[in-house]
């Protein structure tokens, strides 16, 4: 959905405030397609800064269908996202560091799917685990280790000490 900024751009003191319905039912990323299943609103609250620039304030919250990096079982992931961030109109020159940061806007709209898709992009969590304590996949025989303890022998050496095993092997006496 897009969102007229005009005014705010242009009157002093301006601020609008509304809540826009998020149309996107998944998130798609290098990561996997992730389906949202539950999504509010997003709140916005667009302030006037100075001519051509304004301030984008609010917050959404979003629950998405995820599998655990560990364990690979369902696992559901929540962001609660707010954002404060600065926008120009297109006849003003943005700063250098709002250059790369105006995908969102089109002329002089903002398109809260693509600003909400950036906002999901900067806050994805860098490992969606089921629980806290998720031990995980054994590497032997694959067994969820959360469900019980397969037995399996996962002793691991240390490959800096192979030289020093392969003495002991050497002057094994049979």
């Amino acid at each position: 959905m897009l969102v007229n900024l005009s005014d705010v751009f242009t009157y002093e003191g301006r601020q609008v405030s509304m809540e826009v319905p998020l149309e996107m039912n998944d998130f798609r990323s290098g990561a996997g397609c992730f389906e949202i299943l539950e999504k509010t609103p997003v709140s916005f609250r667009f302030s006037h800064v100075e001519n051509g620039k304004a301030r984008v304030e609010g917050s959404v919250r979003l629950k998405f269908k995820t599998v655990c990096d560990r364990c690979l079982q369902e696992a559901l992931t929540e962001l609660d996202l707010s954002f404060d961030r600065l926008v120009t109109s297109p006849e003003v020159t943005p700063d250098e560091e709002i250059i790369d940061d105006l995908s969102f806007m089109e002329g002089y709209q903002l398109n809260a799917e693509t600003f909400v898709y950036n906002e999901i992009i900067g806050n994805w969590p860098a490992k969606i685990l089921c629980r806290e304590d998720c031990k995980g996949l054994c590497p032997v025989c694959g067994q969820n280790l959360n469900e019980r303890d397969c037995g399996c022998d996962t002793f691991v050496p240390d490959p800096r000490m192979a030289v020093i095993q392969d003495i002991f092997n050497a002057n094994k006496e049979v």
